[in-house]
């Protein structure tokens, strides 16, 4: 994996770029129509859904926090709050999440965001060398190492995903 010497122009691949991390940007066609943002990356990626990640936001007692779990799987809301210390979360108003994050749905991207928010990685991104994350737009995924990934947002990791 070569290190990216100049941004694709997000915050989260300058994030990277400051940083110093090998990472790299891959960008696909992203069709409008598509059902889920996450398995059009894979698919146009060639990469296993079990590779690719989705940034979701949640709301846990009160807090929006961050989850990056597989595209091949759900985010498990009672494993989340209980990775955070908290009692019940929901999925987070998506207003709420893009003015927060600085990204819009679908592109959120757990790299770079506006307000660093608490950070949970689905303990299944360890089984890969890398995994590919939204790099801040629809159509736009950067791939890296997990380790570097949980490094640089401050995530801690836990199971949070359900098939």
């Amino acid at each position: 994996m070569a290190k990216k010497q100049q941004s694709a122009g997000t915050p989260a691949t300058t994030a990277l770029t400051r940083a110093g991390l090998p990472y790299t940007v891959h960008a696909y066609a992203h069709d409008p129509a598509a059902g889920s943002y996450g398995e059009e990356a894979a698919e146009a990626l060639g990469v296993s859904p079990d590779r690719v990640f989705k940034t979701l936001v949640a709301e846990v007692d009160g807090a929006l926090t961050v989850a990056v779990v597989p595209v091949s799987g759900s985010l498990d809301l009672k494993a989340l709050a209980a990775a955070v210390g908290g009692k019940k979360a929901t999925m987070a108003d998506p207003v709420a999440a893009e003015r927060t994050t600085g990204y819009v749905r679908g592109g959120i991207s757990p790299l770079g965001q506006r307000k660093a928010l608490p950070t949970v990685l689905d303990e299944s991104a360890a089984r890969h060398g890398t995994i590919c994350v939204s790099a801040g737009r629809r159509g736009l995924e950067v791939e890296l190492s997990p380790t570097d990934l949980a490094a640089l947002t401050g995530a801690t990791t836990a199971a949070i995903a359900k098939p």
